[in-house]
């Protein structure tokens, strides 16, 4: 069997792993650590507070100072409401084409880690390889957060990290942050022919959403002259509303999912004061005027560190040497690595099929990217046996 043949194997089962971030990652954690204890790689497992996922954390060439991590997230995103043209969860191949849930991202990485592992157990390394299975990273990057945290006190410290996210291998030094945030509004329930009675939650989450895009609209300016990122500037965006509960009464509720993405952290703090102190001192006041019990509370669901652009970066030129490439770029959409990279490793984003692809309906992964994948790790392999 092939290393690509191989790998495909592999992936056609982690696929079969319904992952979503929703749910639990267990079996698929519990697939990856089996494979990896059959080869003598040290295990670390840690659950999260539910106990229904899991990281993983997997060794191979002793626990050492200076390894080289491969790391990947575990979970996908949903399928419902997607008009898929095949099971989502069951790998399929079209026209030099993989589909699936989480092939693109980024089950395909997975995948080849785990593929390759047996090669790197027979290998007399230099340094060690470490490989890192997160879950939650699409909602927060919960378990990247909680690695990073354990590695911190661990008695090894790895030196660089190649986060295989959908990049269609080409080498990213750098990406915004991404700070996901829920707002809840509690107003006063009443009958709608007597809205002075109550406070209505909509309304002031409306009031609360304009002045967020006025906010994203100042923050422009603020977009380095020099910035790579498109668009250049810090954005700002309303995901998702909920509230009410009919058209002839006062909504007593309301709960807005909104995120910015940062290209500096002073961003983030302009957005974060500005639209406190609008609450604190227009919106609180009127709500609670009527209702005491009146409030808006948000909650901060994740505040992932962008990957910052740095002159000096042993990930950045292991990856180039191993893709041949001249050149890295930056991105805008978030990763684990700039926890990696805040928790003093130095850390690149490089990883097969694109971001185009990822979170759609009849998601894939071309089998040539897979094997361009597989190329770079082979690569990586010779560099640290040599």
């Amino acid at each position: 069997m092939t290393q690509l043949q191989e790998t495909r194997r592999i992936l056609a089962d982690l696929v079969a792993f319904p992952t979503v971030s929703a749910d639990s990652n267990l079996e698929l954690v519990a697939y990856a650590s089996d494979l990896l204890s059959s080869l003598g790689a040290n295990i670390s497992l840690s659950l999260d507070s539910s106990g229904g996922k899991a990281n993983l954390f997997a060794t191979i060439g002793g626990e050492r100072d200076g390894g080289i991590v491969l790391s990947g997230h575990t979970d996908v995103v949903p399928v419902e409401g997607q008009d898929w043209s095949s099971d989502p969860f069951n790998l399929e191949e079209r026209d030099g084409r993989l589909f699936g849930r989480g092939t693109c991202d980024m089950k395909g990485f997975i995948a080849i880690c785990l593929a390759m592992a047996p090669r790197f157990s027979e290998a007399e390394l230099k340094r060690p390889l470490h490989l890192a299975f997160t879950y939650d990273e699409e909602v927060g990057c919960l378990g990247g957060r909680a690695l990073v945290e354990e590695l911190k006190s661990a008695d090894f410290r790895p030196s660089a990290v190649i986060v295989g996210e959908p990049t269609m291998m080409r080498v990213i030094e750098g990406h915004k942050g991404c700070h996901e945030y829920t707002t809840e509004f509690t107003g006063l329930e009443c009958h709608a022919s007597r809205p002075d009675l109550g406070v209505n939650a909509v309304e002031y989450a409306a009031r609360y959403i304009s002045r967020l895009m006025e906010l994203g609209e100042e923050v422009k300016r603020f977009a380095p002259p020099n910035s790579r990122f498109e668009p250049p500037w810090t954005t700002l965006q309303i995901g998702r509303i909920q509230g009410g509960m009919a058209r002839n009464v006062v909504a007593g509720q309301c709960e807005v999912e909104w995120e910015m993405r940062p290209v500096m952290a002073r961003d983030g703090d302009f957005v974060k004061s500005s639209i406190q102190t609008y609450v604190d001192e227009v919106l609180k006041p009127e709500m609670q005027r009527i209702s005491p019990d009146a409030d808006i509370v948000t909650r901060t669901i994740g505040e992932v560190a962008g990957l910052q652009v740095v002159s000096d970066s042993e990930a950045r030129e292991i990856v180039a040497e191993l893709t041949g490439s001249n050149e890295a770029d930056v991105v805008s959409f978030g990763t684990e690595a700039g926890l990696f990279q805040a928790c003093g490793i130095s850390t690149v984003i490089c990883g097969p099929g694109s971001i185009e692809q990822a979170h759609k309906p009849d998601e894939f992964i071309e089998i040539a990217q897979l094997q361009a994948g597989i190329d770079m790790v082979e690569g990586l392999l010779q560099r640290m046996s040599a």
